[in-house]
């Protein structure tokens, strides 16, 4: 099945379960990244709670991905997300092995087989370079390498250990060249944006500087202002 394309770079805002990013806030976050995005000509996509997916989808014209989901048939699997859920809502993909909901290498690899036969997109984190080695070989759509010591903190891993994103970027590469490479914890600013897309990725996860911020809009015009 064909899967959905998307222009790079990608920004991919993560909104997690915060107060700010829930219902209203989905959708203030939504409305911004609509707004950046149409200004900016760049891909501006959100990861919201299930509940907010469908309404997001359907107001704001934006890429949504959900921020997990279960490769299970619709049936009797009570508290479960099946793919079929994720998709009638409007997601076109599934973040995968975040650093807060980790899974086996073999339910990831499980998990990005039912999604591209779902015709979706993976985005499965990593949180160091041999394990986005053996990620590339499951053939997501994207990798996205987050050392999680940095996640929701204010130095950006393009500051910190930009040698985990090249070295991210070169074996992605040698593996499979399809698979493509976000980078994520603690971007805050355009010029980690800028840096991150510099060493090789096709764009970044993140979080809470967006989520957090009082002005969303006013944190993703920056985030793109060098691109």
């Amino acid at each position: 099945m064909k899967l959905p394309s998307l222009k790079p770079p990608l920004v991919l805002v993560n909104l997690k379960c915060y107060n700010e990013s829930i219902g209203p806030g989905a959708h203030r976050i939504g409305r911004a990244a609509s707004e950046v995005m149409e200004e900016s000509g760049v891909t501006i996509g959100l990861a919201p709670l299930y509940t907010d997916i469908h309404p997001i989808n359907r107001h704001y014209g934006i890429p949504v991905f959900a921020q997990h989901v279960d490769p299970v048939e619709p049936g009797a699997h009570t508290g479960r997300m099946p793919l079929a859920a994720i998709k009638s809502a409007g997601a076109i993909g599934s973040l995968v092995n975040h650093s807060e909901y980790r899974l086996t290498i073999a339910d990831i690899e499980k998990n990005v087989g039912a999604l591209k036969e779902a015709g979706l997109l993976s985005c499965v984190c990593s949180n160091n370079i041999a394990t986005t080695r053996a990620l590339a070989a499951l053939e997501p759509a994207y990798v996205a390498i987050e050392p999680p010591e940095l996640i929701g903190g204010k130095v950006s891993v393009s500051e910190a250990n930009p040698g985990i994103i090249t070295g991210s970027v070169e074996v992605v590469k040698e593996i499979n060249p399809s698979v493509r490479v976000l980078t994520g914890a603690g971007i805050h600013s355009g010029r980690c944006v800028k840096t991150a897309v510099d060493l090789g990725t096709d764009g970044v996860l993140l979080a809470s500087s967006v989520v957090k911020a009082e002005d969303p809009a006013a944190v993703l015009r920056d985030l793109v202002s060098l691109l």
